[in-house]
């Protein structure tokens, strides 16, 4: 009967687990702009957004339930916790032919290590420089993933499928163009790596070493009031729990669960023919833990060549891990781009205030950038220096941002684009179009344009008399609000003859003024 009670949380947390991940990564991957925005609230719900945000009834709903239960923010409600799980289960296909090879094994948890990049990274981010956060946050790394290399396959076999149908007449799919930035998908292919190596090898070692995350919850984790534990008596050493632990957290030998790295998945349990391993309420079971948190003020107990040995390891294993951004970094450095007119700085969209206060809070998930209707979000690469890396910018080389869509400001899960109505959209002036006459066809060819004056929603840019017949454009920066209507239509190549050039602090423009109607009294008709 207790067997079928611990089958069954493995099986609810599964669900749980599938009925939160899916939401999620069809909001990264809906290019149809099917899904409500709404669905935001749960990208919301994750940790680092949720502590970036100020949700403390959030963080204090997660941390009571890793005081009771353990880790099962890492199992069920972490989207980078659930793809390595996925990740673990095809591993798994493969290497159940191999007889008599662990498939994993008890370690110890490199506690010293990954205390001291848990630290580092929250002084960091207190301090408002979120790169090592960008690099190390879950939530993130999976929402770089799903945009930039899972969206881009699953847009590649609808516009297949949209192209079979179309030579059919069937016009129920259309084609899909989509523009995607090398620097955000090699990150992507670089998180991919990442977790699949260390899933291949050594299970959850991203979340019990370099995960800022898993670090944080287990200090709570290991004074959990349920937890997995032993009964002796039952016990045959047989090391099936521990050779099905993901997280490496099992010592058969020994009996012991180390509860500061277990992510309460239940796999142990499930796989125990003896009903030895039980999920029970046990306060007092990890006192004795050799990995108490005493371990980190205590003196170690090993040799020097153990503790050197160790070091050598946890170096090892954090530079393989952090290793993946390096090409990123060296490929933007090459590829980084610039032109005469272009902004200095990055526009950043409505919401966000400021550049600076924009890099305090980005984490660079991609929501914003898959959600945005007119694709004009695009992920920077070293353009804009180190600490805007993979951050998102406005980029009007196709297209604009509609005068009134408010839509990345309203999926942003971390608060770098607060929430803003249509109306403070209006007079938000993120920059301000500036007009290069020595460019402009009108002056250099002497032709009729005008057209970043009729795509001007804010009547910021209109014509003013030049030569005879001819007129030029004039921008009224009160006016401007940085919309790019102008920027994107200009036809002058390569080098456009109006550009925004971005407001590193966001200012209120002005409302255009209304032209006045005049009224007629009609008392008979015009004819």
């Amino acid at each position: 009967m207790r067997k079928k009670m611990i089958n069954r949380l493995k099986v609810l947390r599964v669900i749980l687990a599938i009925f939160l991940f899916i939401p999620v990564l069809f909001f990264f991957l809906d290019f149809a702009d099917l899904l409500p925005d709404g669905l935001s609230r749960l990208l919301r719900r994750q940790l680092v957004p949720a502590i970036l945000t100020g949700a403390t009834a959030t963080l204090i709903i997660y941390f009571l339930l890793t005081l009771l239960f353990g880790r099962i923010y890492c199992s069920v409600i972490c989207p980078a916790g659930i793809l390595q799980d996925i990740f673990n289960r095809i591993s798994c296909i493969g290497k159940k032919k191999k007889k008599g090879k662990m498939r994993f094994r008890y370690h110890k948890p490199a506690n010293r290590l990954r205390y001291i990049i848990l630290g580092i990274t929250a002084l960091l981010a207190i301090s408002g420089i979120t790169e090592l956060c960008l690099l190390l946050d879950p939530y993130s790394n999976f929402g770089r993933i799903a945009a930039n290399l899972f969206r881009p396959v699953v847009v590649w076999i609808n516009n297949v499928f949209a192209d079979v149908l179309s030579s059919k007449g069937n016009y129920s799919l259309y084609h899909v163009t989509m523009r995607t930035s090398t620097t955000a998908f090699i990150s992507a292919i670089a998180a991919f790596l990442v977790f699949a190596v260390m899933v291949y090898f050594r299970g959850r070692l991203f979340c019990n070493t370099i995960c800022p995350v898993g670090a944080l919850l287990s200090l709570v984790s290991r004074y959990s009031l349920f937890r997995i534990t032993f009964d002796k008596s039952k016990c045959n050493n047989c090391t099936l729990c521990e050779r099905s632990c993901k997280a490496e957290a099992i010592d058969s030998k020994n009996m012991t669960v180390d509860a500061s790295s277990c992510v309460t998945c239940f796999n142990c349990t499930s796989v125990c023919n003896r009903n030895s391993l039980k999920y029970r309420f046990a306060p007092t079971a990890g006192k004795k833990h050799h990995s108490d948190i005493s371990y980190l003020t205590k003196k170690a107990e090993v040799s020097a060549n153990e503790a050197a040995s160790k070091s050598r390891r946890s170096f090892i294993t954090t530079g393989a891990a952090l290793a993946g951004s390096v090409p990123l970094i060296a490929f933007a450095r090459i590829h980084s781009e610039g032109g005469s007119t272009e902004s200095p700085d990055p526009v950043t969209p409505p919401g966000s205030f400021s550049i600076e206060r924009f890099k305090d809070l980005c984490t660079g998930c991609h929501i914003c950038v898959v959600q945005c209707p007119t694709h004009i979000l695009h992920p920077a690469g070293l353009k804009y220096g180190l600490g805007y890396l993979l951050k998102p910018y406005m980029s009007y080389e196709n297209s604009y941002c509609n005068y009134s869509c408010t839509v990345c400001s309203d999926v942003c899960p971390t608060d770098a684009l607060k929430p803003i109505t249509v109306e403070e959209k209006k007079v938000t002036q993120i920059g301000i179009a500036n007009f290069y006459k020595e460019l402009c066809v009108v002056y250099t060819d002497e032709n009729d344009c005008g057209a970043c004056s009729e795509h001007c929603p804010s009547q910021a840019v209109h014509m003013t008399p030049y030569k005879g017949t001819l007129t030029i454009p004039q921008v009224e920066a009160a006016l401007c609000v940085g919309c790019g209507g102008c920027e994107s239509i200009c036809p002058v190549r390569p080098v456009r003859a109006i550009v925004v050039i971005s407001n590193p602090v966001h200012q209120t423009a002005q409302l255009p003024e209304e032209e006045d109607v005049k009224e007629f009294d009609v008392d008979d008709f015009g004819f």
